[in-house]
């Protein structure tokens, strides 16, 4: 695998930026006429897709994750769809990127870069569909999707009305975040990624979700009685924070001490609090896979500490629900898809280790 920072994931991320420009110059050589179909921020566009694809594969690479890479490109192509950008100008980019892999980067673990590259080559020939998150298996399914309408009309009240009516009927607020609230927002982003909503829809209807939540907590909000605590928190910059929102509520829920920090949170904040709050579990979450890398150096960081020794970290997020052993790669002790089984799985790990003590 190399020395952490020396690896060829870590390598890449460092030369991504060169690398993007060699190949948008190269394909332009190669597809003049992309100037005339879309005009002169086309360039800085193509520079930037190339940057955002290295970085996903560098990530990939670094972790030992095909599937990363994989899911990344058949995103890609569904998304440039949108754009207007052929089949065709993927091909040619990714053929460019090929090229500047092989002959602008040096190190001794360039093949397996040039590996991940032909399988994510041979996924961007493959036809891509994109089903929806609410299903008939979810047995509020017809309730989510009346919710998600409302959410699209712009019916704040309605949505809420509906929220609470559902409470009104015994349904357990941890049904509510697992079948109405995660359903929905896993929806929203396939509709975004469609380019069926827009960005300002997309927000709005996360904002109306996490309004509807907030007003939830009058209903449930108790101490804790478990005598555990967690702390919770997104690594890096990322801004996805509804997902870890309601893993930390539902740790809540279940009588556990939570302290939620939310999004953007450095690493260093993160590890005061850890000792501050004296946390026995720490979870991250993370929904972009070019963020893998900051979560493997941020426990690595908490590792380090001797007065960490017992607490116990967990991953989330959509890399680690896309591949089930990545928490494995970035060092954490465990992971689960949603808030429940999250639950579940803490407290196995809190168990084990306090019965390792004894």
């Amino acid at each position: 695998m190399g020395t952490p920072g020396n690896t060829a994931g870590d390598v890449l991320l460092k030369e991504a930026g060169d690398l993007a420009e060699w190949i948008t110059e190269q394909q332009y050589a190669k597809q003049p006429d992309l100037n005339e179909r879309f005009g002169p921020s086309g360039r800085v566009r193509t520079k930037m897709d190339s940057l955002y694809t290295l970085n996903y594969l560098a990530e990939s690479v670094l972790v030992n994750s095909p599937a990363l890479f994989l899911h990344y490109i058949s995103w890609l192509k569904v998304l440039l769809e949108g754009y207007k950008v052929t089949g065709e100008d993927l091909k040619v980019n990714l053929e460019a990127m090929r090229e500047a892999v092989e002959s602008q980067f040096h190190h001794p673990q360039k093949d397996k870069i040039l590996d991940f590259m032909d399988m994510g080559m041979m996924q961007s020939l493959k036809t891509t569909t994109m089903d929806s998150y609410i299903t008939d298996s979810n047995p509020l399914a017809r309730e989510a999707r009346d919710y998600l309408e409302f959410l699209l009309q712009g019916q704040r009240m309605k949505a809420s009305k509906l929220i609470h009516k559902l409470m009104d009927r015994e349904i357990s607020i941890q049904a509510l975040y697992k079948h109405i609230f995660q359903s929905t927002q896993y929806e929203i982003g396939r509709l975004w990624h469609t380019g069926t909503m827009n960005v300002s829809q997309e927000h709005y209807c996360t904002a109306v979700t996490q309004s509807i939540i907030s007003s939830l907590y009058p209903h449930w909000i108790t101490m804790g009685t478990k005598g555990l605590t967690l702390v919770a928190a997104c690594v890096g910059s990322e801004t996805h924070e509804i997902g870890l929102r309601m893993v930390a509520d539902t740790f809540e829920m279940e009588g556990w001490d939570t302290y939620y920090l939310g999004a953007n949170v450095p690493d260093s904040s993160l590890i005061h609090a850890i000792d501050e709050h004296q946390a026995d579990v720490v979870a991250v979450s993370v929904t972009m896979t070019y963020h893998i890398h900051l979560v493997r150096d941020l426990i690595a960081k908490i590792r380090a500490d001797q007065r960490f020794e017992h607490v116990k970290i967990m991953v989330g997020g959509l890399p680690f629900n896309l591949d089930q052993n990545l928490w494995k790669e970035v060092g954490a002790d465990g992971y689960a898809p949603d808030a429940e089984s999250t639950v579940a799985v803490a407290e196995q790990l809190v168990s084990s280790h306090k019965n390792k003590v004894t």
